[in-house]
């Protein structure tokens, strides 16, 4: 199967009325829905959505980014990293993607069906960058940006009324241990620098996972960075085991 066999799809009409865009090239849409685990047992598909979820990961970001830059005038690079990590985390990724319903259209191998891989928190929230660069590549910038400004509105609001800095190792920490009792560890991978001047980069390790990486000009400040990295990242949600690598 081909682009062109995708174009008239009746199932592209009510996602459409959701998420209030029409696409000019409708086999956008559909290649964004379509998962890479069909390829492997459907030989006439030729294509799926990860190029748009590369190019969507960067038009979110670059949205999401510019809107809290002008919401929040005061608030250093620090403070909208640590917002722009919520509003794009894969949580939030997801969440979107349920409210949009974007499971049912998935077009994906049979065997990742029947593994969940329809409702798998990574899936959904890779096909939702897909949308976006979907909608990026068919109707411009302008259109991505409405589309992003209006499904996150909701969490817009609420970053704009509680911009409080969270705390990135107790967030960390309550996330992880709704999935298991065992609490995240942090290791010191790298100490360097002078004594007035020491830079340290730490990892933080939970059930065999490598979570995040960050760095710092003290420890506390590398384990923090590698919490942010973790709560950006959310690998303990892919739903595929990572081991971690050696230091």
């Amino acid at each position: 199967m081909n682009r062109t066999d995708l174009h008239s799809s009746h199932l592209m009409n009510p996602l459409e009325e959701r998420i209030g865009y029409k696409f000019r090239n409708s086999l956008l849409l559909a290649e964004a829905l379509t998962h890479a685990s069909i390829s492997l047992e459907r030989k006439d598909y030729s294509f799926d959505n990860q190029r748009l979820e590369f190019l969507g990961d960067a038009v979110l970001q670059v949205v999401i980014t510019e809107e809290l830059f002008s919401r929040f005038p005061d608030f250093t690079e620090g403070q909208l990293t640590k917002l722009r990590t919520r509003l794009v985390s894969r949580t939030a990724l997801r969440e979107h993607a349920i409210t949009l319903r974007l499971g049912e259209h998935f077009m994906m191998g049979r065997g990742e069906e029947a593994g969940g891989g329809r409702d798998r928190a990574s899936t959904l929230g890779d096909a939702f960058e897909a949308l976006v660069g979907g909608i990026y590549l068919d109707g411009g910038l302008k259109a991505a940006k409405k589309f992003i400004l209006k499904v996150a509105a909701g969490d817009l609001e609420k970053v704009t009324e509680e911009p409080e800095e969270i705390n990135p190792k107790g967030k960390l920490q309550e996330l992880l241990q709704a999935v298991a009792p065992s609490a995240p560890s942090y290791e010191i991978l790298e100490e360097s620098g002078p004594e007035h001047l020491k830079h340290f980069r730490c990892r933080v390790v939970w059930e065999g996972l490598n979570l995040g990486e960050g760095e710092g000009h003290s420890k506390k400040e590398s384990e923090v960075a590698a919490a942010i990295a973790a709560l950006r990242d959310e690998i303990w949600l892919a739903g595929e085991p990572l081991g971690v690598s050696p230091s």
